[in-house]
């Protein structure tokens, strides 16, 4: 198939290519730059010089394609302030896209995410997503939306990530939390630490997502969850060993001031299934687990260990 990958050289994408690619496939990736294009290039993919705004460009370009996974999405604004404005450009991409696949019962995928799906319970597949009008819920309706798509002759699915999508190279949540049990000389977990967060390899991720493009029935709500929760005091255990800091309880009321923006997600208990995913597509996550990835070593490297 020729397939069209938006976010192609970003965290997922860039494991998605080469795993599209060694599987047969033809790779169109969406670059916003000439350092992103070279990128993809150099990895075999062709790429098409533009951004999710560029609405006219991913209906042609999702037109001559034999599928479309949708992996962008604008976090440089959206963890600066503007997470709605980002959710509303996704939005709009989602809806482009959607006009351009209508009819044809070609594949679409998005990436949506588990934050917000449920709390203190495992969630599962099964499981829709709190709309309540917040900024985080449009990405919610983003993906509702595109499940709605199976009945406009659609072969869409929605793959919901793991809060962390974890391996070497990481600029995410744990790098995030090392970065800032660093600058605190104390690695941190909320309360008792007892909350979970569900855990995928991004080349596991990687897998589902082309399992999906390849066969995921119209309207399939996927998980990418290898693990379904990590407790957050284990994470900062390791993270303590390896900067050789205490890892410490913060108090929920004190937890704005020790992480940060981390503070809205750190503190919750999220766990998550894949065991419907699983079984639809025989997807088996075969890379490290979160712990054994930190405990790796990469994640604490500065660039001076680097160089």
């Amino acid at each position: 198939m020729r397939i069209f990958v938006t976010g192609a050289s970003g965290w997922i994408g860039s494991a998605l290519v080469p795993e599209l690619i060694d599987a047969g496939h033809q790779v169109v990736g969406l670059a916003r730059s000439e350092a992103s294009a070279a990128a993809l290039v150099a990895a075999g993919a062709e790429p098409v010089r533009g951004t999710v705004d560029d609405l006219d460009l991913l209906r042609d370009t999702a037109a001559a394609s034999d599928g479309v996974i949708h992996l962008a999405f604008k976090h440089d604004i959206a963890f600066s302030g503007d997470f709605k404005g980002a959710a509303e450009a996704d939005r709009r991409a989602v809806d482009a896209f959607g006009a351009a696949l209508a009819g044809s019962d070609r594949p679409f995928v998005l990436a949506s995410g588990l934050v917000g799906l449920a709390s203190g319970r495992t969630a599962t597949e099964q499981d829709k997503p709190t709309v309540d009008g917040s900024p985080l819920s449009i990405r919610a309706t983003t993906a509702q939306e595109v499940l709605s798509f199976a009945g406009r002759g659609v072969r869409s699915s929605v793959v919901r990530l793991s809060p962390t999508c974890h391996g070497d190279g990481d600029n995410g949540f744990m790098a995030a939390l090392v970065a800032t049990a660093r600058a605190k000389s104390a690695s941190g977990y909320v309360g008792d630490g007892a909350n979970r967060w569900p855990a995928v390899h991004r080349l596991d991720a990687a897998h589902l997502f082309r399992l999906a493009v390849e066969r995921a029935p119209a309207g399939s709500v996927l998980h990418g969850v290898a693990e379904e929760g990590v407790a957050i005091r284990d994470v900062a255990e390791v993270i303590g060993r390896h900067l050789d800091v205490p890892a410490v309880s913060v108090a929920p009321e004190d937890a704005a001031e020790h992480f940060g923006w981390l503070a809205a997600f750190v503190g919750h208990d999220f766990p998550a299934s894949s065991t419907l995913t699983r079984e639809l597509l025989d997807w088996k996550p075969t890379h490290p687990g979160l712990l054994e990835d930190l405990e790796k070593g990469h994640y604490f490297q500065t660039p001076a260990d680097v160089e």
